[in-house]
Order: C-alpha cells, then sequence, then structure tokens
C-alpha cells in the first residue's frame, strides 16, 4: 500500500512543493532537471561511440598437454 499514491497524495505532495519552492522557482528547476537529462543522454551516445567492441566469448578446444615425466623416489641409504 505505500507505493500507491492516490488523487489526494499527490495534490498534497504539489501543494507542498509550491509552497515551499514557489510557483516562481519551479520552472527554472525543471529545466535544470532537463538540460540534466540531455547531458545524460549525450554522454551515453559517446560512450557508446568510443567504446571498444568486445569480440563474443567462444570455447576453444582444450590444449593438447604433455604428460609429466614423473622421478622415481630416491631410495633411503640405511646406515648400520
Amino acid at each position: 500500500m505505500l507505493g500507491r499514491f492516490g488523487v489526494w497524495e499527490v495534490l498534497l505532495i504539489v501543494i507542498l512543493v509550491v509552497i515551499l519552492f514557489g510557483h516562481n522557482k519551479i520552472p527554472g528547476m525543471m529545466k535544470n532537471v532537463a538540460d540534466g537529462l540531455k547531458v545524460f543522454k549525450k554522454e551515453l551516445k559517446t560512450e557508446e561511440k568510443t567504446a571498444p567492441v568486445e569480440k563474443p566469448l567462444t570455447k576453444k578446444a582444450p590444449a593438447k598437454r604433455k604428460p609429466i615425466a614423473r622421478k622415481k623416489p630416491a631410495k633411503k641409504v640405511v646406515k648400520k
């Protein structure tokens, strides 16, 4: 129920915003928000153009390995 706003709640929020910021400042704030969104979209487009294109990952066959030559353990010398 917290995520759903009715008509009265939205109207109350709008009235509070107008009271707090005044009707003269609201268009200026909206202009700043719109300018910020334009800059953000522009940066996203330039980033897509400059980003390096990654090759899709393909599975390669495992490399063949040589068997490891195992050394025989040294004999222990027992002194009597």
